[in-house]
């Protein structure tokens, strides 16, 4: 499997380049997965239904599935910040890319999204994990860089660059269990 973490600011452009990488791999007949950081509180079901019943209930876990989907739900009794190698570990391993959304301080090969009109820095300078810049604005960097520039507008550019360099990208099986 390989891994290709994409971070940046809010408002930068990484969920919509997640979102339109996931189809354009799968157009080159690769499976794809995505783990997302959340900042913040959120929920993925609704006050009466039957999962957050048997949750309010004080399930730990509830697992709901149907013939085309399956979800996993854990409550945590504290307070808990997994890292991104456990969650990959939830993963099926039988998938050929895993996107990164977020978690812009991992030891992940990363894709730095960045636009000079969002007025905020760039980090590619001191993170040794970025291995590219995908922005709209190449000729405003803040630092020149021997790392590839990519078209954060051209969506095709960046597939290739992954699948061109996925040796980069291959995950380490070991991290799953740092």
């Amino acid at each position: 499997m390989n891994v290709a973490g994409f971070a940046g600011y809010s408002g930068s452009g990484k969920t919509t380049l997640v979102e339109k990488l996931i189809p354009a791999l799968k157009l080159r007949g690769l499976r794809v997965s995505v783990v997302k950081h959340a900042h913040h509180s959120f929920d993925i079901d609704h006050p009466g239904k039957d999962t957050w019943r048997h949750r309010e209930a004080g399930a730990f876990e509830v697992v709901v599935a149907s013939p085309h989907r399956l979800a996993l739900i854990r409550e945590f009794e504290q307070a808990a910040e997994l890292t991104v190698h456990q969650l990959i570990a939830e993963l099926s391993a039988d998938v050929d890319w895993v996107l990164v959304e977020g978690f812009k301080k991992s030891d992940l090969p990363k894709i730095e999204i960045w636009r000079a009109s969002s007025a905020k820095p760039a980090h590619y300078m001191e993170d040794d994990f970025i291995v590219a810049i995908a922005t709209d604005s190449p000729d405003q960097l803040p630092a020149a860089t021997l790392r590839p520039v990519l078209d954060l507008n051209d969506v095709n550019a960046v597939a290739d660059y992954l699948v061109n360099n996925q040796q980069r990208f291959l995950y380490s099986l070991e991290k799953r269990f740092d």
